[in-house]
């Protein structure tokens, strides 16, 4: 029997460097047969800065943790009730390039808003989804040897108070949103399935397991 074109693995809440390392460590050591993994999960509270990050854009964090990452993009939130999908891809094998990805996991996010009747764009200024001008979801990747990690954040049903600590991705004033705003559900595990179907329809996996 064939291995598993995609692992799917839902992990909960988990502490964000953690996740992190171990996304480098599967990318730095897989191989041309290693499987393609699609990670779901949460995380406490915290702030990244990716690659292109700036420290004027870090405004007041107080006690919420800021972790520099080697995703692009600059600086966001994560916290619980936020819906977090890590992408760990063999782009070269998938014939995927780096801008048909982001657009791939945009359009997930914005079939998926759809389905529940909100009306989301992408813009191609400034990665992500933002409806009526507010961002409700974020992306950050990075490629190495080929291979994709880092994600989408989608916010569902979050204290959205912390990104008024930051400029958000880097826009002063962006404002933020969440589907617990937009008459959206507010289940996470619900959202994460849908999005999940979504993001495997949308990537082209036919042959994928669920691992949790």
């Amino acid at each position: 029997m064939a291995a598993p074109a995609l692992i799917v693995r839902r992990l909960g809440r988990q502490d964000y460097e953690p996740v992190w390392r171990a996304m480098q460590a599967y990318t730095d050591t897989r191989t041309a047969e290693s499987p393609d993994k699609l990670w779901l999960l949460q995380h406490p509270p915290v702030f990244t800065q990716g690659l292109n990050g700036r420290p004027e854009h870090l405004l007041d964090p107080g006690a919420i943790p800021v972790i520099q990452v080697d995703r692009g993009g600059q600086v966001t939130y994560h916290g619980p009730g936020q819906v977090v999908a890590y992408v760990l891809l063999d782009l070269k094998r998938r014939g995927l390039g780096v801008r048909e990805l982001v657009t791939t996991l945009e359009q997930s996010v914005i079939d998926l808003l759809a389905d529940y009747g909100i009306d989301a764009q992408a813009r191609r200024d400034a990665p992500g989804v933002y409806v009526a001008g507010r961002k409700i979801a974020s992306l950050g990747l990075r490629v190495r040897r080929g291979c994709s990690y880092h994600g989408l954040s989608l916010n569902v049903a979050m204290d959205l108070a912390p990104f008024r600590r930051i400029n958000p991705c880097g826009y002063q004033g962006l404002e933020v949103t969440q589907l617990a705003e937009l008459g959206g559900p507010t289940d996470t595990a619900a959202v994460e399935e849908a999005l999940l179907s979504h993001l495997v329809r949308l990537l082209g996996y036919t042959n994928f397991t669920v691992a949790d």
